[in-house]
Parts: structure tokens; sequence; C-alpha cells
């Protein structure tokens, strides 16, 4: 049997409506897709359900509004909460935009954040995996201005990433994981010359995670953790910062990587990209990274739906 799952156009003023069209027949060979999302958006043939009242009806594309986000917000809780219920499988997210979050009041910087709070998962990490490599990411920090992220790094942190990680790939790729970590500072601080993060910081992380067992590297120079030659010893790498992970991920994968994330109690992935304002309307969005993230969120459901 076909998992159920939740596709939640995001906002509506992007491109979600448009890759859901495009993707919509081919979703179906993994899962039952339903849209949770405003059928004003869609055509008449695709499966939507609409739990927000927010009239959208007269929104602009290209742009961030309150509206936008306010439902875009309200569709992903419902679909949270029918997951958390055991009526659905799991949810599969099309972008939203930061901005209309913000102008609808939410104090949320991204999906994972509300994911995290509605489901009350106390430990969890945003991953970008790519099944062709296999190759799966965790960020230790994420949506924060960098100095903030920098200051907030901590041992306990990239032990708590490392362990999620860990966790989530035999699920992901069927492999025990043997994962790498990288370094803050360039050239992994250089013995010191560049920061002291590295030997304060990460190393006591590896080696306490390397004193339970697990199969963990580091720290490697983030500008050499991605090269072939290094990457292909790992199926899991822990990055410190959002960008040491999602630059070397998106060049490498394109549109194949997806975004899942761990420790949650739910299945939960999304497409890697953004709203993408700027070619809204010209049917130039490719749906590709959205049927990759539901064949994966498939795969975790159909795991959970037999386990």
């Amino acid at each position: 049997m076909k998992p159920k799952l939740l596709i939640t156009l995001g906002d509506v003023a992007g491109i979600g409506p448009e890759i859901v069209a495009k993707a919509w027949s081919a979703l179906h060979e993994w899962c039952e897709p339903t849209v949770i999302g405003h059928s004003h958006f869609l055509p008449p043939s695709i499966n939507v359900y609409n739990p927000s009242l927010v009239n959208l009806e007269n929104v602009p594309s290209g742009v961030a509004t309150a509206e936008a986000g306010q439902a875009a917000y309200d569709w992903l809780c419902y679909a949270i909460d029918e997951c958390l219920a055991g009526r659905s499988d799991g949810v599969v997210t099309c972008p939203i935009h930061k901005v209309g979050f913000q102008l609808a009041g939410l104090d949320f910087p991204g999906h994972t954040e509300v994911l995290a709070a509605r489901t009350g998962a106390p430990a969890h990490a945003m991953l970008l995996y790519d099944d062709a490599l296999p190759l799966a990411v965790a960020h230790v920090t994420l949506h924060q201005e960098l100095a903030q992220a920098v200051a907030s790094l901590s041992t306990e942190g990239v032990m708590e990433k490392i362990q999620l990680l860990a966790d989530m790939i035999p699920q992901l790729c069927g492999q025990p994981a043997r994962i790498g970590v990288g370094a803050l500072n360039p050239h992994g601080s250089d013995g010191g010359r560049f920061g002291d993060a590295e030997a304060r910081i990460i190393a006591p992380a590896i080696l306490t995670m390397q004193q339970r067992g697990l199969c963990v590297e580091g720290p490697i120079p983030a500008d050499a953790i991605f090269l072939p030659s290094t990457r292909s010893r790992f199926n899991g790498i822990v990055s410190m910062i959002h960008d040491h992970g999602h630059i070397p991920m998106k060049l490498l994968g394109g549109r194949r990587a997806v975004n899942v994330t761990a420790g949650l109690p739910i299945v939960r992935t999304s497409v890697a990209h953004g709203t993408a304002y700027d070619i809204v309307g010209t049917g130039q969005a490719d749906e590709s990274s959205l049927i990759a993230a539901t064949r994966v969120a498939a795969q975790l459901a159909t795991q959970r739906m037999k386990s």
C-alpha cells in the first residue's frame, strides 16, 4: 500500500503551484498525494484541501505578502497535525518566503523551526540528501546571522547533529553511517592560527561520538571535505554553518537535492530551493526537486509503516 503524503503548497506567490502541477502525475508512482493549499492556484484535476481561512484570490505573483505567509503557515500546521494524528504518513513542503512569514507576524525563520516547535521535537536537524551519491549533510547551525551562528556553536550541538545524522542515514540509504565532520575556520584553523573552534568545540564532540561507537572523522577543512577523494569515504557530513553544507550539495546535486528534517516524530521532506519569485509565471520552474522529495518521503514513510 502506498503511503498517504500531504504536499503543502507553500507561498502561492512563488513557484509552488507550478511545480505541483508539473509533478502531479509523477507523484502517484510513490504515494497517494493530497495537496494542502488553495484550489484557485491549481488545475481542477489536482486533489486539494484548504484548511486556511485566508483570502488569497487577490495575492499578487512574485511578491511577499502577509496573506500568503499566513496561509502557508496554516497549511503546514494542518499537515503536521494530520501526521501526528496518524491520518497521513508524511509531509512534503513546497517553498515558503521568510518575509511572508514576518509580514504575517510569525516568529519562525523557516519550515524546520515550525516543524520542531509543533511536534515538540527536542532535537532536530535539517539535512540535504542526494540519493545518487548517496550523501546526507546535517547543519549544526541553520537560519541565523553568520556571527550569531558561529557564537552559538557548542560541543553538545555538534554531538547532537552527529547522532541525528547517524540515526537517519540507514533509513535514507540502507547503510551504516560513515560521517565526516567539517571544520569551521579556514584550513581547519591551521593548528590554531585561525581560531580555536576546531580544538575547543569540534574535536571533543568527535572524540566522544567515536567513544560511543560511531564511525566519525574530522574536523576536516570545509573546502576539502566535499572533494571526491574525501567525500567518497562518507555517506554523511556534518557542516558547522548553513552555507558550508548548502553550497556544495546544490552544486553537486542540483535539483536532485532533497531537504529532510531529522529528529521529528513524523516524516518531512522538502524541495531544496526557494520561491523563485523572479521566474513566476514564465513556465521555467523545475519540478524535479519536488519529485525527488516525494520519492524520499514515500521511502521513509513506507519504512515507518512496516516497523
